[in-house]
Protein backbone atom coordinates (compact mmCIF):
# COMPACT_ATOMS: atom_id res chain seq x y z
CA UNK A 1 0.00 0.00 0.00
CA UNK A 2 1.20 3.74 -0.37
CA UNK A 3 -0.04 4.36 2.97
CA UNK A 4 -0.42 2.51 5.80
CA UNK A 5 -3.43 3.22 9.00
CA UNK A 6 -2.52 2.92 12.85
CA UNK A 7 -4.46 3.44 15.74
CA UNK A 8 -2.95 3.92 18.62
CA UNK A 9 -5.60 4.50 22.01
CA UNK A 10 -3.38 3.93 25.21
CA UNK A 11 -1.89 5.60 28.24
CA UNK A 12 0.54 8.70 28.86
CA UNK A 13 2.70 6.07 30.49
CA UNK A 14 2.19 3.38 27.10
CA UNK A 15 2.65 6.44 24.86
CA UNK A 16 6.05 7.56 26.87
CA UNK A 17 7.43 4.09 26.49
CA UNK A 18 6.89 3.92 22.68
CA UNK A 19 8.28 7.18 21.49
CA UNK A 20 10.75 6.28 19.23
CA UNK A 21 7.95 4.16 17.37
CA UNK A 22 8.84 4.82 14.23
CA UNK A 23 12.52 6.23 14.48
CA UNK A 24 13.74 3.09 12.71
CA UNK A 25 10.53 2.58 10.04
CA UNK A 26 11.98 1.61 6.44
CA UNK A 27 11.94 4.65 4.53
CA UNK A 28 11.34 2.50 1.57
CA UNK A 29 8.64 1.04 2.87
CA UNK A 30 4.59 2.77 2.57
CA UNK A 31 4.06 6.46 4.48
CA UNK A 32 1.95 6.27 7.67
CA UNK A 33 -1.49 7.46 8.85
CA UNK A 34 -2.09 7.95 12.55
CA UNK A 35 -5.93 7.82 11.26
CA UNK A 36 -7.00 7.50 15.22
CA UNK A 37 -5.14 7.99 18.51
CA UNK A 38 -5.13 9.50 21.46
CA UNK A 39 -4.01 9.23 25.66
CA UNK A 40 -6.91 7.46 26.99
CA UNK A 41 -7.20 9.73 30.61
CA UNK A 42 -9.63 11.70 32.04
CA UNK A 43 -13.08 11.95 31.71
CA UNK A 44 -15.55 13.19 29.67
CA UNK A 45 -12.34 15.50 28.33
CA UNK A 46 -8.57 14.27 28.76
CA UNK A 47 -6.50 15.87 31.91
CA UNK A 48 -2.61 16.78 31.96
CA UNK A 49 -1.32 14.03 31.91
CA UNK A 50 -3.30 13.11 29.25
CA UNK A 51 -1.88 16.00 27.05
CA UNK A 52 1.63 15.19 28.52
CA UNK A 53 1.27 11.54 26.56
CA UNK A 54 -0.25 13.31 23.33
CA UNK A 55 2.73 15.67 23.28
CA UNK A 56 5.60 13.49 23.77
CA UNK A 57 4.02 10.70 20.72
CA UNK A 58 3.48 13.74 19.03
CA UNK A 59 7.46 14.84 19.02
CA UNK A 60 7.95 10.86 17.61
CA UNK A 61 5.61 12.33 14.39
CA UNK A 62 7.11 15.28 14.14
CA UNK A 63 10.38 13.77 13.96
CA UNK A 64 9.26 11.08 11.52
CA UNK A 65 7.13 13.36 9.34
CA UNK A 66 9.06 12.60 6.45
CA UNK A 67 6.71 9.29 6.33
CA UNK A 68 3.82 10.06 9.05
CA UNK A 69 2.00 12.18 6.15
CA UNK A 70 -1.36 12.21 8.37
CA UNK A 71 -2.22 12.38 11.75
CA UNK A 72 -6.49 12.76 13.42
CA UNK A 73 -6.58 12.78 16.91
CA UNK A 74 -9.78 10.85 18.21
CA UNK A 75 -12.21 11.21 19.25
CA UNK A 76 -13.24 14.75 18.89
CA UNK A 77 -16.09 15.99 20.42
CA UNK A 78 -18.11 15.20 23.56
CA UNK A 79 -21.75 16.30 24.80
CA UNK A 80 -20.84 16.49 28.76
CA UNK A 81 -24.49 16.20 30.27
CA UNK A 82 -25.27 13.08 32.23
CA UNK A 83 -25.47 10.09 29.46
CA UNK A 84 -23.97 12.33 26.38
CA UNK A 85 -20.67 10.40 26.35
CA UNK A 86 -19.82 7.75 24.21
CA UNK A 87 -16.76 7.78 24.31
CA UNK A 88 -13.65 8.62 26.48
CA UNK A 89 -11.59 10.45 26.29
CA UNK A 90 -12.88 13.62 24.25
CA UNK A 91 -10.92 16.66 22.98
CA UNK A 92 -13.35 19.14 23.19
CA UNK A 93 -16.16 19.41 25.99
CA UNK A 94 -19.72 21.15 25.12
CA UNK A 95 -23.30 21.34 26.05
CA UNK A 96 -26.23 23.35 24.37
CA UNK A 97 -24.62 26.74 24.83
CA UNK A 98 -20.86 26.78 25.90
CA UNK A 99 -17.91 24.65 25.01
CA UNK A 100 -14.24 24.25 26.51
CA UNK A 101 -10.56 22.47 25.28
CA UNK A 102 -9.47 20.14 26.77
CA UNK A 103 -5.49 20.14 27.83
CA UNK A 104 -4.86 17.90 24.65
CA UNK A 105 -6.62 20.88 22.74
CA UNK A 106 -4.04 23.08 23.88
CA UNK A 107 -1.05 20.77 23.31
CA UNK A 108 -2.66 19.86 19.38
CA UNK A 109 -3.00 23.75 19.23
CA UNK A 110 0.46 24.37 20.65
CA UNK A 111 2.05 21.60 18.14
CA UNK A 112 0.42 23.05 14.71
CA UNK A 113 0.78 26.74 15.55
CA UNK A 114 4.53 26.24 15.82
CA UNK A 115 5.64 24.37 12.71
CA UNK A 116 8.88 24.53 11.14
CA UNK A 117 9.77 23.19 8.00
CA UNK A 118 12.77 21.11 8.24
CA UNK A 119 13.56 18.46 11.26
CA UNK A 120 16.85 18.96 12.57
CA UNK A 121 19.49 16.64 13.50
CA UNK A 122 18.48 16.78 17.64
CA UNK A 123 19.83 14.72 20.10
CA UNK A 124 18.70 14.31 23.91
CA UNK A 125 20.85 13.45 25.97
CA UNK A 126 18.97 12.76 29.76
CA UNK A 127 18.67 10.35 32.41
CA UNK A 128 14.78 11.42 32.58
CA UNK A 129 12.97 8.88 30.79
CA UNK A 130 9.95 11.30 30.69
CA UNK A 131 11.54 14.24 29.03
CA UNK A 132 11.06 14.08 25.17
CA UNK A 133 11.94 16.69 22.80
CA UNK A 134 11.53 17.61 18.64
CA UNK A 135 13.54 20.66 16.96
CA UNK A 136 12.66 22.19 13.61
CA UNK A 137 13.25 24.88 11.38
CA UNK A 138 11.23 27.60 10.44
CA UNK A 139 13.45 28.92 7.62
CA UNK A 140 10.69 31.35 6.25
CA UNK A 141 11.12 33.59 9.97
CA UNK A 142 14.90 31.98 10.57
CA UNK A 143 13.75 30.26 13.33
CA UNK A 144 14.58 27.02 15.51
CA UNK A 145 11.35 25.68 17.11
CA UNK A 146 12.38 23.68 20.51
CA UNK A 147 9.39 21.50 21.47
CA UNK A 148 10.30 20.07 24.86
CA UNK A 149 7.64 17.70 26.85
CA UNK A 150 8.21 17.11 30.97
CA UNK A 151 6.55 14.44 32.22
CA UNK A 152 8.04 14.09 35.39
CA UNK A 153 7.45 15.36 38.91
CA UNK A 154 10.63 17.57 38.90
CA UNK A 155 11.81 20.26 36.87
CA UNK A 156 14.31 19.78 34.41
CA UNK A 157 17.24 21.63 33.62
CA UNK A 158 17.97 21.46 29.55
CA UNK A 159 21.32 22.63 28.14
CA UNK A 160 20.63 23.45 24.86
CA UNK A 161 23.51 23.65 22.35
CA UNK A 162 22.47 25.25 18.92
CA UNK A 163 26.00 24.61 17.41
CA UNK A 164 27.02 26.71 14.60
CA UNK A 165 23.65 28.66 15.11
CA UNK A 166 23.81 32.71 15.74
CA UNK A 167 20.53 33.03 18.23
CA UNK A 168 18.78 36.10 19.33
CA UNK A 169 19.20 36.54 23.37
CA UNK A 170 15.29 36.88 23.22
CA UNK A 171 13.34 34.52 23.02
CA UNK A 172 9.46 33.66 23.38
CA UNK A 173 8.37 30.14 25.30
CA UNK A 174 4.79 29.11 25.03
CA UNK A 175 4.18 26.39 28.22
CA UNK A 176 1.17 24.25 29.08
CA UNK A 177 1.61 23.05 32.20
CA UNK A 178 -0.50 21.91 35.58
CA UNK A 179 0.37 21.38 38.95
CA UNK A 180 -1.03 18.06 39.34
CA UNK A 181 -1.49 15.36 35.91
CA UNK A 182 -5.31 14.80 37.13
CA UNK A 183 -6.16 18.37 36.98
CA UNK A 184 -7.97 19.63 34.08
CA UNK A 185 -10.60 21.74 31.83
CA UNK A 186 -14.18 21.85 32.69
CA UNK A 187 -17.68 23.18 31.39
CA UNK A 188 -17.53 25.31 34.15
CA UNK A 189 -13.46 25.75 34.67
CA UNK A 190 -12.58 25.96 30.72
CA UNK A 191 -10.04 27.95 30.84
CA UNK A 192 -7.41 26.07 34.34
CA UNK A 193 -5.29 24.99 31.85
CA UNK A 194 -4.35 27.39 28.74
CA UNK A 195 -1.17 28.09 26.75
CA UNK A 196 0.69 31.01 28.82
CA UNK A 197 3.19 32.65 26.78
CA UNK A 198 6.34 34.54 28.25
CA UNK A 199 9.90 35.71 27.60
CA UNK A 200 13.31 34.94 28.26
CA UNK A 201 16.75 36.82 27.90
CA UNK A 202 19.35 34.21 27.99
CA UNK A 203 19.38 32.46 25.00
CA UNK A 204 21.98 31.75 23.08
CA UNK A 205 24.29 29.27 21.15
CA UNK A 206 24.57 27.30 24.09
CA UNK A 207 22.35 28.24 27.35
CA UNK A 208 20.63 26.11 30.04
CA UNK A 209 16.78 25.96 30.49
CA UNK A 210 14.67 24.94 33.05
CA UNK A 211 11.30 22.86 31.98
CA UNK A 212 8.54 22.80 34.16
CA UNK A 213 7.08 19.94 36.18
CA UNK A 214 4.44 18.30 34.25
CA UNK A 215 4.67 20.81 31.30
CA UNK A 216 4.78 21.52 27.55
CA UNK A 217 6.80 24.15 26.67
CA UNK A 218 7.96 25.27 23.31
CA UNK A 219 10.85 28.14 22.67
CA UNK A 220 10.78 30.18 19.45
CA UNK A 221 14.57 31.00 19.00
CA UNK A 222 15.24 33.57 15.82
CA UNK A 223 18.69 33.75 14.33
CA UNK A 224 20.75 36.46 13.46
Amino acid sequence: PDIIDDHFYRSAQEFFDDVHHYDKTDRDGPQVLDGEWATREGSPTTNMGAALGDAAWMTGMERNSDIIVLASYAPLFVNVNPGGMQWPSDLIGYDALNSYGSPSYYAQAMFSTHLGDHVLDAKLDATNPRLFDSVTLDSKHHRVIVKLVNGSSLPQAVNINLSGAKVHSNAHVTTLGAPTTEATNSITDPTRIVPVVSTISNAATTFTHTVPRYSIQILDLDLN
